[in-house]
């Protein structure tokens, strides 16, 4: 068996400055919005509008953990980490949901609780509404560059978009893309909550919505701890990936055939791969250690593998099938 060497001096993903310029403009726009929220659940008593400054100062310090996440995970690999920091994002993008469901989720719910038990009457309904509007603008454009990313994604995977967003590598674009959409439906809720507070002159609708408001959140994160929990065990990548990864194998002139392949996420658009050959003629053992070096370092070349072993096939093994599925990883 022999290991590819670890490269130094190259980031994890071409598109990590993509993915940290869409954190960047989530992480301006949701601190906006929160201090705006803030000072209008001050002045209006909304329940909607507390659960609204909740959600965005969650929001905010989501980002805050995602723009950790996204620079510790595209540090080169070293020694002590030859596959990279890369799983590093699903660390913090983790830590990122559960503040999203502890500061979000529960603060919204626990206020409309609290509302429906003992109503405040609310005033100053238009500072709610100006609010709202600035809020579903600022929102809307921090949403639109993550669904800008996720479309040009989705695009090249050949996947449509809402499967792209679910199954990417890439969980700080998924945080994003999930956050912001949460966060304009949520103003949707917020302004059909207050609109009704002020037309009927009951509290009941406003709480309603800063438990509905809650209730997404708390949706949206368990939807993210789900996701960056698989990526952290351990996912390997979608059959297209295997099957076009086994073919560049088997197109590589020294490879006569190629009878186990093992390809598994190791950071957002990263991987590494295990796979046993069968090589072209015979030759003496320095010479085969020498060729399956070669065709590791070719592998090495793409900017997507973060290691790769090799090793030679059992005399006995039949020779994979693109199409077929991936067999269990034998222990």
């Amino acid at each position: 068996m022999s290991p590819s060497r670890p490269r130094h001096d190259r980031a994890h993903t071409d598109d990590a400055p993509e993915s940290l310029t869409t954190v960047l403009v989530a992480l301006g726009a949701n601190l906006l919005v929160a201090v705006a929220k803030t000072v209008a659940a001050a002045l209006t008593g909304a329940a909607s509008m507390v659960a609204e400054a909740a959600h965005s100062w969650a929001d905010t310090g989501n980002e805050v953990f995602l723009y950790v996440a996204a620079r510790r995970s595209v540090r080169p690999a070293d020694a002590r980490h030859p596959l990279g920091y890369g799983r590093d994002a699903y660390v913090w993008s983790m830590f990122a949901a559960f503040g999203l469901f502890a500061v979000g989720a529960v603060v919204s719910v626990m206020h409309g609780v609290s509302e429906l038990l003992d109503p405040e009457p609310a005033d100053r309904f238009g500072v709610s509404y100006a609010v709202l509007g600035v809020a579903f603008v600022l929102e809307g454009v921090s949403f639109l560059q993550a669904l800008r990313q996720s479309r040009r994604r989705a695009r090249a995977a050949e996947r449509d978009l809402f499967d792209h967003v679910m199954r990417t590598s890439d969980p700080t674009l998924r945080a994003v893309f999930f956050e912001d959409a949460a966060a304009l439906i949520g103003l949707v809720i917020a302004f059909a909550g207050i609109l009704l507070h002020q037309i009927t002159g009951s509290a009941v609708p406003d709480a309603i919505g800063s438990i509905l408001v809650g209730v997404l959140l708390a949706v949206v994160a368990l939807t993210l701890i789900r996701q960056n929990s698989r990526y952290l065990v351990g996912v390997v990548v979608d059959p297209s990936v295997r099957a076009a990864a086994l073919r560049r194998l088997q197109a590589h002139a020294d490879v006569a055939a190629v009878t186990y392949l093992h390809i598994e996420y190791v950071g957002p658009g990263r991987v590494f791969l295990l796979a046993a050959v069968d090589l072209a003629g015979d030759g003496p053992e320095h010479e085969v250690a020498a060729r399956l070096n070669a065709i590791e370092d070719d592998l090495a070349a793409s900017p997507r593998v973060a290691w790769s072993v090799l090793t030679l096939s059992r005399p006995d093994a039949e020779p994979l099938d693109p199409e077929a599925p991936a067999e269990p990883m034998r222990g």
